[in-house]
This record gives structure tokens, C-alpha cells and sequence, in this order.
């Protein structure tokens, strides 16, 4: 008796061949986010903040979706640690309250 041919399977392997940590790409590296201390100089309205940097630039600061989640309280003179966008540095996100 000879054998019996495959028939294709009705559901194709999703994850054949694709072990392991997805790739890199370059893009990544060039996009990624500028991280830099501040102080909040001031509090504005819908959750956003004037910080100065060390540097003595001010910019405009909002709060992490994660910080917004756990209910974290920023004042006046808390020292923040935050993400910028390297093409708008006039802009940052809050990611961590230093105290």
C-alpha cells in the first residue's frame, strides 16, 4: 500500500519560525525618548505642569497614563524625572516622581 499523501491543514502555524525575542530595528534606536530630571515650577490645569530643567529651560509636562493610574500627587518643588520626544523639546511626559 502506498503512502497516503498530506492534505494541507486547515489552520496555518502562526508562530513557525518566529522563536525568541522579536528583532530590533534601527528605527528604535533613532526614535527613542530623551529622559531628564526637572522641577515642577508650576501646576496647570488637566493634569499638566511647567517643569524648569537644570539647565534652566522651562517645559510643559504631562502625566504618564501609569502615574495617572495609581493616583501619584505632584506638588510644587517635586523633583520629576521625564521623557522627551527628540524632535519637540519643548514638551515632556512625567514618568517618575523623585520626591
Amino acid at each position: 500500500m502506498p503512502p497516503r499523501p498530506k492534505k494541507p491543514s486547515r489552520r496555518p502555524s502562526r508562530n513557525r519560525g518566529r522563536f525568541g525575542p522579536p528583532k530590533k530595528s534601527v528605527k528604535d534606536d533613532e526614535e527613542k525618548a530623551v529622559e531628564v530630571e526637572g522641577e515642577i515650577s508650576s501646576v496647570l490645569a488637566g493634569t499638566m505642569f511647567r517643569v524648569k530643567l537644570a539647565s534652566g529651560h522651562e517645559v510643559l509636562a504631562h502625566i504618564s497614563g501609569k502615574m495617572r493610574k495609581r493616583f501619584i500627587r505632584l506638588v510644587v518643588g517635586d523633583k520629576v524625572k521625564m521623557e522627551m520626544s527628540p524632535y519637540d523639546l519643548t514638551k515632556a511626559r512625567i514618568v517618575f516622581r523623585l520626591g
